[in-house]
């Protein structure tokens, strides 16, 4: 028998960490709390989940000396990861929150306000419970979560990508807001799959079994 996949849940400061860890546990991964550059290198996947300010997030990943060895993971090793919330914003190039700022650049895009994507007057923050629908780029998601399943959202401002074809599911609220992304080893969400109940451990199950 195999060793179970090591899934390092990276401990920055700004995320849902003991949640997204149990996730992992059900699906019969191993989850590892990571918070160093050495235990980022080790890891079979990595989730990168974030609460709050996207801009605080970033510097917290700074302060810790993390940007390198995730980029050295993920962009050279195609280590597989999964941005949670804050984890999927501060994977644009521009961040708005509180002032223009950079995100690790890796999505060409930017992280904006509801408020200021769409035309239509929306409730913010986006909370609570909403249809996902997964397209495009979510092919593979869609197929073992179902086309269009209910997640928890819980933000304020939301990822707008440049490049459409890196869409992998949207979300109505008042108008369409991309609520996934995907590109090379990189899947990424705007809801909280920890949080989403039945929805939310088969795609934490898709993850721990995708090879991208």
């Amino acid at each position: 028998m195999g060793f179970p996949i090591q899934v390092g849940v990276i401990d920055y400061g700004a995320g849902n960490v003991s949640s997204v860890m149990h996730a992992v546990e059900r699906t019969g991964a191993y989850p590892k709390r990571v918070s160093t550059p050495e235990d980022i290198i080790r890891c079979d996947r990595l989730i990168l989940p974030g609460v709050g300010a996207a801009q605080e997030a970033m510097r917290s990943l700074k302060r810790l000396d993390l940007i390198e060895a995730l980029d050295e993971a993920v962009n050279k090793k195609a280590t597989p990861l999964l941005g949670i919330c804050v984890g999927m914003q501060i994977l644009a190039e521009k961040l708005t929150e509180f002032g223009e700022s950079f995100g690790l650049g890796w999505i060409e895009g930017q992280v904006l306000p509801l408020s200021n994507i769409g035309k239509e007057k929306v409730q913010t923050p986006h909370m609570g419970w909403s249809h996902v629908s997964f397209k495009g780029a979510g092919e593979y998601w869609s197929k073992l979560v179902g086309r269009r399943s209910e997640f928890y959202f819980a933000h304020s401002y939301a990822l707008v990508v440049n490049d459409p074809s890196l869409v992998a599911a949207t979300v109505f609220h008042g108008y369409e807001i991309t609520s996934a992304i995907s590109k090379g080893s990189i899947i990424a969400t705007q809801f909280h799959p920890e949080k989403s109940q039945v929805p939310g451990a088969t795609f934490m199950e898709a993850f721990v079994d995708w090879s991208p």
